[in-house]
C-alpha cells in the first residue's frame, strides 16, 4: 500500500494564482474602501470573514459567506469585487472536485473583471480556467490558456506571475511524465525567480525538480535537491513550502522502505501543518503516517491516524484524499479481521474511485496529437507508395520503348506511336484505379469519423480536440443481457445484437444524431455535435423513443417464433463534453466528460421500455408540446449522489 500522493496544492496555483507555485489565495488584494453605501460595509465584512475561513481551507464556512457578499456587490455595481467573489467561489468548488461549477464561476469572474477593466484579474482567471482544463485532463487546452496568460502578464510587466505560470506548464509535463519538457519549463521559471530574488519560487522549483529525480529512481539526487529546497524555504520562513518539501522527503524515504525516517518527516510535516492551520496538509500527512503504521503492522495506530485524516478530508470535501484515507482504513481493518468495517471502507474506495476515474481519458487526450499525426503520416505513406509504383512502371515502359526502337528501327514511328498510346492508356487506367482507391478510403474514413472531422483531417492533416458547450448524450443497455445471452448460440447472439444496432444506426441517421460507439451490449450516440439547432434535444428524445419501440416490437416477434429476446433501458443527459480522435490502429472518434458519466447513470437507473432523462435535459424540453413527463423524484446514482429524474413519452394525440 502506497502513502497518500504528495500535496501539489490544488493550486495549480489557482491565481488564486497558479497550478503550481502559489497557494489558493486569490489575486484578491485588499479591497479599497469604495463608497459610503450602507450595504458596502456588510459585503466587505462578509468577504473578509470568508477569506479568513478560506485561508485555512474551511470551505464549508467560507463558501456561504462569499455567496452572501456576491449579490450585494452586484447590486452596487462593484465589478472588481464581483470578480473576486466569483474567483473565490470557483476555487472552493474546484477544491470540492465540482469542476463544471468551478469553470462556470471562473468564466463569470473573467466577464466581471473585463467590465471593471481589471487586466490583472482577467489574466489570473484565464490561468484558473487553465487549471480546470488541466484537472479535466485536457492538457493541450490548459497549456494554451497558460501561454495566453503569460502574454498578458508580460504586457502588464508582472514577471513573478509569468514565472509562476511557466512553472505551471512544467507541472503539466511532469504530470504526464514528459520530464525533458518539464525540466525545460522549470529551468525557465527558475531563472525568472532568481532574477526576482524570489526565494519561495526558487525553493518550489527545486522541490519539483527533486520530485522528477525521485520519479526516475535517482533517490540520492532527489534527496540533495529536497534538502536544498528545504534550507531555502526555512531561511525565507516560507512555512507552506517547507511543509510540502517535508512531505516529499517522507515519500522519498517511504519509497526506499526506510519507514522510520519517513515517519520522522511526515510527523514534522504534520506538526507544522497544525501550527499554520492548513487542513489539507494535516489530512494528507495523517493518512501518510497511517500508511506507515500499516507497513509496520501497527494496525490500530494506522486506523487512528487514517480516521483522523478522513475526518479532516470530509470537512474539506476533498474526494481524492478521502479515497486515500478509506483505502488505508480498508487494509487496516482487513488486517484486524474486522470484516464489516473493511467492507464498508472498500465500498467507499470504489465510490470515490468512480468519481475520480478520468486518468485513462486524460492520458489518451494528451497523446491525441501524436496519434493523429501518425494516422496522417500513414495515409500519406500509402499515397506515396502508390505514386512510386506508378513512376516505376512508367520507367519500365520507357525502357521497353527504347529496346523496341533499337531492335526494330524500321518500325520506329509505329512503335513510338504505340508506346505513347500505351503509356497514356496506362496513366489513364492508373488514375482511375487511384481514384477508386481514394474514394474507397474516403468512404471508409467517413464511416469511422463524422464528416466535419474527416474534412478537417484531409484539409489540415490533423484534428484538434474540440470542446462542445451543450451536447445531448443517449445511452442504451440490454437488461439481463448475460442471462439472455446464455440461452443463445454465439452466432445467434451476434446476429440478434447486429439486427438491433443496425436499426439504431438507421434511427440515429434519421434524426441527425451521431453514433459514437458500441461497448458490448451498450450503444452510445450524441446530438448537437454537428448541425446543432433548437430541435436537437427533441430529435434525441424521438430517437430514444423509436429505439425502445423497435426493441418492443422485436421482442413480440421473437416471442411468437419462439426465440429469446432482449429488453432495454435508455437514458439521456445533456451538458459540456470534449471530443477527439483516439488511437492509430483501429482509431475511433470518442467523447469524454462528466456529462457522459451522468448519461450512463440515467440509463442504469432507468426502467425497461422507458426513456429516462435528467433534470438538466428536462429543462431543455419541458415546454415541448410533443412530450409528456413523469417526475420520478430524487434517485441515488452511483458516484453522483441524488439526481432528479423523469420519464418522457410522446403524447398520445401527437
Amino acid at each position: 500500500m502506497k502513502p497518500t500522493k504528495r500535496v501539489k496544492n490544488p493550486w495549480m496555483y489557482l491565481l488564486l494564482f497558479g497550478l503550481f507555485l502559489v497557494e489558493v489565495k486569490l489575486h484578491a488584494q485588499t479591497k479599497q474602501a469604495i463608497s459610503t453605501s450602507p450595504n458596502l460595509p456588510t459585503a466587505d465584512s462578509l468577504f473578509k470573514l470568508a477569506e479568513k475561513y478560506d485561508s485555512v481551507g474551511d470551505s464549508k464556512r467560507a463558501l456561504p459567506l462569499f455567496e452572501s457578499s456576491l449579490p450585494i456587490y452586484q447590486k452596487l455595481g462593484k465589478q472588481r469585487e464581483v470578480g473576486h467573489c466569483f474567483n473565490y467561489i470557483g476555487a472552493n468548488y474546484y477544491r470540492q472536485g465540482n469542476l463544471s461549477k468551478a469553470l462556470a464561476y471562473f468564466e463569470k469572474g473573467v466577464a466581471a473583471y473585463k467590465k471593471a477593466g481589471y487586466k490583472k484579474g482577467v489574466a489570473a482567471l484565464l490561468n484558473n480556467v487553465g487549471v480546470i482544463y488541466y484537472s479535466m485532463g485536457n492538457y493541450p487546452q490548459a497549456v494554451e490558456l497558460y501561454k495566453q496568460t503569460i502574454l498578458m502578464q508580460e504586457k502588464i510587466g508582472n514577471k513573478n506571475t509569468t514565472a509562476t505560470i511557466t512553472g505551471n506548464i512544467g507541472g503539466i509535463y511532469s504530470k504526464i511524465k514528459d520530464y525533458p519538457n518539464a525540466l525545460k519549463y522549470f529551468n525557465k521559471a527558475d531563472a525568472l525567480f532568481k532574477e526576482l530574488n524570489d526565494k519561495r519560487g526558487v525553493a518550489k522549483i527545486l522541490m519539483e525538480v527533486g520530485y522528477i529525480s525521485m520519479e526516475q529512481g535517482n533517490f540520492d539526487k532527489a534527496l540533495k535537491e529536497f534538502d536544498e529546497s528545504l534550507t531555502i524555504a526555512q531561511k525565507a520562513k516560507e512555512k507552506e513550502v517547507e511543509i510540502e518539501v517535508l512531505s516529499n522527503l517522507g515519500e522519498l524515504f517511504y519509497r526506499k522502505s526506510d519507514f522510520q525516517k519517513a515517519l520522522y518527516y511526515y510527523n514534522d510535516c504534520l506538526k507544522k501543518a497544525e501550527e499554520i492551520g492548513k487542513l489539507q496538509y494535516r489530512s494528507s500527512c495523517s493518512i501518510a503516517i497511517g500508511n506507515i503504521f500499516y507497513q509496520l503492522k501497527k494496525y490500530k495506530e494506522a486506523v487512528g491516524k487514517c480516521s483522523a485524516g478522513l475526518t479532516i478530508a470530509e470537512k474539506m470535501g476533498a474526494i481524492s484524499i478521502k479515497k486515500d484515507a478509506c483505502e488505508c482504513l480498508y487494509h487496516s481493518y482487513k488486517s484486524l479481521n474486522n470484516k464489516s468495517l473493511a467492507l464498508l471502507y472498500y465500498e467507499k474506495v470504489n465510490a470515490f474511485e468512480d468519481s475520480l476515474n478520468t486518468k485513462e481519458a486524460s492520458s489518451r487526450m494528451m497523446n491525441m496529437e501524436f496519434q493523429k499525426q501518425q494516422l496522417v503520416d500513414s495515409i500519406a505513406f500509402v499515397k506515396k507508395q502508390s505514386v512510386a509504383q506508378l513512376k516505376h512502371q512508367a520507367e519500365i515502359q520507357a525502357q521497353e520503348k527504347q529496346r523496341n526502337v533499337i531492335i526494330a528501327s524500321l518500325g520506329m514511328v509505329l512503335l513510338i506511336a504505340g508506346g505513347l498510346w500505351y503509356r497514356l492508356n496506362f496513366v489513364r487506367k492508373a488514375k482511375e484505379i487511384l481514384k477508386i482507391e481514394k474514394d474507397r478510403s474516403e468512404a471508409l474514413l467517413l464511416n469511422i469519423l463524422p464528416q466535419e472531422i474527416a474534412e478537417e483531417l484531409k484539409a489540415t492533416g490533423s484534428v484538434k480536440a474540440k470542446d462542445f458547450g451543450l451536447v445531448s448524450i443517449l445511452f442504451t443497455d440490454f437488461q439481463s443481457f448475460t442471462q439472455t445471452a446464455q440461452t443463445m448460440s454465439p452466432q445467434r447472439l451476434v446476429e440478434e445484437i447486429n439486427v438491433c444496432f443496425e436499426a439504431f444506426d438507421r434511427i440515429s441517421e434519421k434524426y441527425q444524431i451521431e453514433k459514437i460507439k458500441t461497448i458490448g451490449d451498450a450503444y452510445m450516440a450524441a446530438g448537437g455535435m454537428a448541425n446543432a439547432d433548437e430541435n436537437t434535444p427533441r430529435n434525441v428524445v424521438l430517437a430514444g423513443l423509436e429505439m425502445q419501440a423497435f426493441i418492443a416490437q422485436r421482442a413480440i416477434e421473437n416471442q411468437q417464433a419462439p426465440k429469446p429476446y432482449f429488453e432495454m433501458r435508455l437514458g439521456i443527459h445533456a451538458g459540456p463534453i470534449v471530443a477527439g480522435i483516439v488511437g492509430v490502429k483501429k482509431f475511433q472518434y470518442d467523447i469524454w466528460g462528466d456529462t457522459v458519466n451522468t448519461a450512463s447513470r440515467m440509463e442504469s437507473n432507468g426502467s425497461v421500455g422507458k426513456v429516462n432523462i435528467s433534470e438538466v435535459f428536462y429543462e431543455l424540453i419541458k415546454d415541448d408540446p410533443l412530450f409528456s413527463f413523469e417526475y420520478r423524484g430524487n434517485i441515488s446514482a452511483k458516484g453522483k449522489g441524488e439526481i432528479k429524474m423523469y420519464f418522457v413519452e410522446k403524447k398520445a394525440s401527437m
